[in-house]
């Protein structure tokens, strides 16, 4: 089938998208722009895609861009989970038989400069089949629907970001030496160094022993608008955390997404490694969180519909939305905490939630609530994430799970005092646990769709069908480092 024309055939572009594509071929065309990096995150939450070159990019805001679709078909090591040449491709979608190409759309609204390379730009692109059909099996088309799915009964969601990493000093990429990998086995991991030693909390000579390095990320991302509110000196050693200011819907997404990507390629840049993965291999280092800050506005008036408006911790309307966060949480943690790795921050006392609770300005809760009696920015913050989590599937998971609470008026239940003391249910202690709740789940398989979540189980459990593997052959726990698995670091800690 021929894709000309494609975007107005299928009438993918209403007069935002026009409008926004006329800028984005002014910008093009003023700024020197020589190549236009498409992008779109997997499942796994990373960015595929094209450079393009100018007139193949605007060649794309009519008629779309081919691409393969194997990417979908790997594990986070490129193993091969699904047979493509199979009938449906080992899906249980129509029309994914045999590899074809998907078609690349652009977001024209996401058209971005990216400061950190020469005459270079990137716009956030969704997926269609050939037919026109949105590519089932994308993650930021599984956001677009469930945020279609809030605003249709009158709310938006508000984000705010805090995702903490770690920034190491290369010292031996190993390209030379060490091996590249193959399918099913990633490559040797670069050899790095910490940036700073001691735990410490906030320390401003931290930040600036590591100021140089971080002031290109720092400038790149104001550059392209991303409305950064800090860089914190984390607990442990060369730990940081970022913090954004809100965002409303898919822009949130889309901002950790290039949040993420931008600081691991401006740091690579200046001889340094970016890492977001939960618990890197590395001495002395300690577990990395993404904590999720939510609330829901009417979507006419933009009022934050979370305030309450006496004694209680958020509106009758917050705190139903944190009875579905809380209903679904168990069934939600491949979403929130899809790495094997991720799995290590869930111990008690530890600041990171072992079960499903809510409490008022307690970090050791699963939802803690921040605010008070007509407190415009009252909110929840959901910290049960991992920092390698997907942020279209954990911002998705998070909406589809308050929503269904607001609608069906669920009961969070009572405010945990000691939240890892209460008598609620615990979450998944590991992620084949997590693949388990979620398979015999009916409420995501509603929502997402029975063949979106086949395919999640499935690619999962290659993950940890390898993982058992490598412990069933590696018994001695001495090799590892930091409490971490040398499986855990080659799979996680450049890729994420």
């Amino acid at each position: 089938m021929s894709t000309a024309k494609f975007v107005e055939k299928q009438g993918l572009y209403g007069p935002a998208e026009k409008r926004a594509a006329e800028r984005a071929i002014d910008t093009i065309q003023r700024e020197g722009i020589e190549v236009v990096r498409v992008a779109w995150p997997d499942q796994h939450g990373l960015l595929r895609g094209k450079a393009l070159t100018v007139p193949a990019f605007i060649s794309a805001l009519e008629s779309g861009n081919a691409i393969t679709m194997a990417p979908f078909f790997f594990d986070t090591a490129n193993s091969i989970v699904f047979d493509p040449f199979t009938a449906d491709g080992g899906f249980s979608i129509d029309g994914l038989g045999g590899s074809p190409n998907v078609i690349m759309v652009p977001d024209p609204g996401t058209f971005t400069i990216l400061p950190w390379a020469d005459k270079t730009a990137l716009v956030f692109c969704d997926l269609y089949l050939a037919d026109g059909r949105p590519f089932p099996l994308a993650p930021r088309t599984i956001l677009k629907n469930t945020l279609t799915k809030m605003a249709d009964a009158g709310y938006h969601l508000v984000t705010g970001i805090e995702m903490e990493w770690y920034l190491t000093k290369l010292v031996d990429d190993g390209l030379e030496t060490a091996s590249l990998g193959a399918p099913g086995t990633p490559a040797d991991p670069p050899t790095v160094a910490p940036v700073g030693r001691g735990y410490n909390y906030l320390l401003l000579d931290h930040l600036d022993e590591v100021d140089d390095t971080i002031r290109p990320i720092r400038e790149a991302l104001d550059a392209m608008g991303l409305p950064i509110r800090s860089f914190d000196d984390e607990w442990a050693p060369s730990q940081f955390e970022t913090t954004f200011d809100v965002l409303e819907g898919i822009a949130a997404a889309d901002a950790a997404a290039l949040f993420r990507t931008a600081t691991k390629q401006i740091a690579k840049r200046h001889g340094h490694i970016a890492s977001f993965m939960c618990t890197p291999a590395i001495e002395g280092f300690y577990a990395n969180g993404w904590h999720l800050h939510t609330s829901i506005v009417d979507a006419t008036t933009g009022e934050n519909l979370m305030v309450p408006r006496d004694d209680a911790p958020l509106s009758e309307l917050g705190c139903h939305y944190v009875g579905g966060t809380l209903a679904h949480g168990v069934a939600a943690s491949v979403f929130t905490t899809p790495t094997i790795n991720g799995y290590r921050r869930r111990r008690p006392y530890s600041l990171a939630p072992d079960r499903v609770t809510w409490g008022k300005d307690n970090r050791a809760a699963m939802m803690r609530v921040i605010g008070g009696t007509n407190d415009p920015a009252s909110h929840v913050e959901n910290r049960v994430g991992d920092s390698a989590a997907n942020p279209y599937l954990y911002m998705a998971a998070q909406v589809a799970a308050g929503l269904d609470g607001i609608i069906n008026r669920t009961d969070p239940g009572s405010l945990s005092e000691d939240p890892y003391s209460a008598d609620v249910a615990k979450l998944p202690p590991t992620l084949s646990e997590a693949i388990d709740a979620l398979d015999r789940d009916a409420f995501f398989r509603r929502e997402f769709g029975d063949g979106f979540i086949d395919y999640m189980v499935t690619m999962k459990r290659s993950e940890v069908t390898r993982y058992e593997k490598w412990l069933a052959d590696n018994p001695d726990e001495s090799t590892y480092v930091n409490g971490v698995t040398d499986w855990e670091h080659r799979e996680y800690f450049e890729l994420f």
